[in-house]
């Protein structure tokens, strides 16, 4: 597809993998520099190999695993006196996009002090083990397959007690393999995903940083294969003769295809994500959730990606990791720790930090507010406003830990490339919870188009700060001619306080995404009588 932006979306492509790239040279290449080094603690229990296993097709993935210290003693039998081999529920972790074997290597002894066999292997294509970056393809979910199958044979794992777990990419491919493997009993998923396409093509926008992350860090430490680098290619180069191709891609890349079979095999799994995960939006997971029907838990928290789970990678305390232990400790060993008799779906808000339970996704946010977007607003296309969802992975990192989110001066937006409605101002409190909708009518001047809608808490002296947002890309429309809009923002969990006013801002441009405007477009916001537009906040009772 020909558009009038490629050269300058090509050239932000390169910049923000340029970015990216130099990020994760300091931030990935001292650790793997530092692997050869790294030894487990004196003080674990634990037992620890670094091993090589064959994965699908003989390709060698670089492993170590965990075995409780006592395992090579057994056990000794009340009746005969001798010796039998004690069995160990086993957790098999898939390492994350671009990190080293040793990624996992804090929980990994935890786990193994408690009773576990723990295997950790490096996902082909990455670092030292073999093949090519085949994106959580048929490849990867054979070689966690076949990781079972070393560790069943070469350990002393019990084989009605399989787990796995992972961050990120592990994550994605801990769900696909309980969808292909029936020996998965319980998965932990922190930081995936449940829809790939839906993760990072919603709104059927391009979310370039979070691609350009995945294409930068793979170049930087793996092989990426012929087929994702085509695909990446021709994401980022807006190739909508490839769109359907793309899909396929992704599809065939995500668990919700497989969910089915995810539930037919009665794995019992936990998700974990971070509301401002730019990577694998909260949205995609909630509804990866909510088809899921055996037994399952659902955790959303302050954040970025895999920043939830960061300091438990260290070894720090961490919620997240402390209910992945909690979650195994029940399904995997029957302990009664009651995880089972809590509300699933486990929700703790941005702005007070406190954890809020309820039984289902569909109960979050169950009041909507309205905010009439009357009137009738153009606006100039293909300038950045201001109004923006800030730089992937450290915006949404400085929202949870200083509560710092993106911020704009709302009375200084230019109207002329900006749509902006107000709420009243409020008198109490309005918390947030779940995902913010927009109902609009659009008259565009071209065929395609792009707007990113952004909803802001606003403060007495007009500074926002960003509560959400949401991309929106359409091709194929008749110019001058309207259609309706209905876009869901991202889900999260924000507490406006009294006397601050909600926005709700239109532009055209985001750093986040990949925008379709032709030059000079301009798109049309209009409130039909028979068709008001609106943006309903959903919020929790007070």
């Amino acid at each position: 597809m020909r558009h009038p932006h490629r050269t300058a979306r090509t050239t932000a492509v390169g910049g923000v993998s340029a970015t990216l790239i130099a990020g994760a040279a300091f931030g990935l290449a001292p650790t793997a520099q530092a692997a050869p080094a790294q030894k487990p603690s004196t003080a674990s229990s634990a037992d620890v190999r670094f091993i090589d296993i064959p994965g699908d097709g003989g390709t060698i993935l670089k492993a170590n695993v965990f075995t409780p210290k006592d395992a090579a003693k057994g056990a000794t039998s009340t009746k005969t006196g001798t010796k039998t081999a004690t069995k160990y529920p086993a957790i098999v972790l898939p390492t994350s996009w671009a990190m080293p074997q040793i990624e996992y290597v804090a929980q990994a002894q935890k786990l193994a002090d408690s009773g576990y066999v723990v295997v950790s292997y490096n996902s082909r294509g990455f670092w030292q083990s073999g093949g090519k970056i085949e994106t959580a393809g048929p490849k990867d979910i054979a070689d966690a397959s076949k990781v079972i199958d070393w560790t069943l044979a070469n350990t002393p794992a019990d084989p009605r007690k399989v787990g796995m777990a992972g961050v990120s990419y592990g994550a994605g491919i801990s769900l696909l393999a309980a969808g292909h493997d029936k020996r998965v009993k319980t998965v932990a998923a922190l930081s995936g995903w449940g829809d790939l396409i839906d993760s990072i093509y919603s709104g059927r926008t391009q979310h370039l940083q979070a691609a350009a992350l995945l294409d930068g860090a793979g170049y930087l430490t793996g092989r990426p294969s012929p087929e994702l680098e085509q695909t990446l290619k021709d994401f980022l180069g807006s190739k909508l003769d490839k769109e359907d191709e793309m899909i396929a891609w992704g599809k065939k890349r995500s668990p919700a295809t497989y969910v089915d079979r995810i539930n037919k095999n009665g794995a019992a799994v936990m998700l974990g994500n971070a509301w401002g995960d730019t990577l694998f939006n909260p949205n995609q997971y909630a509804d990866f959730y909510g088809k899921l029907t055996g037994p399952k838990r659902l955790e959303l928290r302050p954040g970025d990606h895999a920043t939830a789970e960061a300091t438990g990678l260290l070894g720090l305390p961490n919620d997240t990791w402390t209910s992945t232990r909690r979650w195994f400790d029940h399904y995997l060993k029957g302990a009664d720790n009651g995880i089972d008799r809590e509300q699933p779906v486990q929700l703790k808000s941005r702005s007070t930090g406190g954890y809020e339970g309820y039984p289902d996704w569909k109960s979050v946010g169950a009041t909507k507010k309205k905010i009439d977007l009357g009137g009738t607003t153009t606006i100039g296309a293909n300038v950045d406003s201001g109004a923006n969802g800030g730089i992937a992975i450290l915006s949404n990192a400085l929202d949870q830990f200083l509560k710092i989110p993106p911020m704009a001066s709302i009375p200084l937006l230019p109207r002329k490339h900006t749509a902006v409605w107000q709420s009243e101002r409020y008198a109490t409190p309005q918390r947030v919870r779940g995902t913010t909708t927009l109902h609009t009518t659009l008259t565009p001047t071209k065929e395609s188009g792009t707007l990113v809608a952004h909803l802001y808490d606003v403060g007495p002296l007009g500074l926002g700060k960003l509560v959400t947002n949401a991309p929106y890309t359409f091709h194929g429309k008749t110019p001058g001619k309207s259609f309706g809009v209905d876009l869901e923002l991202f889900s999260t969990a924000y507490d406006v306080p009294a006397g601050h006013k909600l926005a709700l801002v239109v532009d055209t441009v985001d750093p986040l995404y990949i925008e379709h405007n032709p030059t000079g477009a301009q798109l049309t916001f209009s409130s039909p009588k028979n068709d008001p537009s609106y943006v309903s906040i959903p919020l929790r009772e007070q």
